[in-house]
């Protein structure tokens, strides 16, 4: 993952942000929306393209756009800055690969305390019926 050729394919547009705020909200374009083309993205091989495909499907348009926005703070710049920083932690978490999980056995300790637990239970159930003379 090149970083500098991925911020520059990014394209950003300021939209007026929603919710309260008075006058600068009316007034002031602040809220920032990032649109990624990760399908044409010149920084990304075919193998993390295939991989955050599948990571963040849910996140992309059917044209495999990925889109985030950021209208936590008044300015412009620093919505930008954080809509940048938003996107790389998501690109970078999403192209962590999991280790494989090794089966283990389950140790024979373990077995046979969970069989003498069952017969400790079943001995006392067994004291509670009333005696059959």
């Amino acid at each position: 993952m090149d970083k500098s050729t991925i911020t520059s394919e990014f394209s950003f547009k300021a939209v007026r942000s929603s919710g309260a705020g008075g006058q600068n909200v009316n007034k002031v374009s602040s809220k920032v929306v990032l649109t990624f083309d990760l399908n044409n993205s010149k920084g990304l091989t075919d193998d993390e393209k295939m991989l955050l495909q599948t990571k963040l499907a849910t996140k992309l348009t059917q044209d495999g756009i990925l889109i985030l926005t950021s209208e936590e703070d008044r300015s412009q710049l620093k919505n930008k800055e954080k809509v940048i920083k938003k996107c790389f932690k998501l690109l970078e978490n999403a192209l962590v690969v999991p280790k494989e999980r090794k089966e283990t056995k389950i140790p024979r300790a373990v077995k046979e305390k969970r069989l003498n637990a069952k017969k400790v239970m079943s001995v006392l159930k067994q004291n509670r019926k009333k005696p059959n003379f």
